[in-house]
């Protein structure tokens, strides 16, 4: 176990602290993992193929666009995330099902909810460089999260 309290304290100079501005949704709150993201917007197809693999205990990070007019992630992703192996999910956007969501064994994280589906065009890009919440989210590095928020390392900490 973790605490990301605690992480900042001993190793502050080297991470990237994210703005306070997610919600917990999943049943895990604590939730740590290798990054693997998915930009899109308002299209949450890739986020879909992504969840579908193998997720080794990986986090993915959706950069949806901090759109809050549909939903990126609701309680079928969530558990199939779940059940292919994904430590969490953190979504620069919103989610849908939070009721059920909060019973996945899954960390889930995002700005808020939205009863609203996305739109399935096939649209976004797997595994690039994000920038949201004063952070680059770097495919590889690890993420870290809890109640008290979200930190990224280049490297294992915990």
């Amino acid at each position: 176990m973790f605490k990301t309290a605690d992480l900042c304290d001993d190793h502050s100079d080297t991470l990237q602290i994210a703005q306070p501005l997610f919600r917990d949704f999943g049943a895990n709150i604590s939730f740590s993992g290798v990054i693997s993201t998915v930009k899109c917007f308002e299209d949450n197809s890739c986020v879909r193929s992504q969840l579908e693999t193998p997720g080794e205990n990986r986090v993915l990070v959706v950069d949806g666009g901090g759109s809050t007019r549909c939903a990126m992630v609701g309680d079928v992703l969530a558990q199939m995330g779940a059940d292919n192996g994904w430590s969490g999910i953190i979504v620069y956007g919103c989610i849908r099902d939070s009721g059920v969501i909060a019973s996945i064994d899954i960390g889930v994280k995002a700005l808020a909810t939205m009863p609203l589906k996305s739109v399935k065009k096939g649209v976004g890009e797997v595994d690039v460089n994000l920038h949201f919440a004063d952070v680059d989210f770097i495919p590889g590095q690890y993420v870290y999260a809890d109640e008290d928020g979200i930190i990224i390392a280049p490297a294992k900490l915990a």
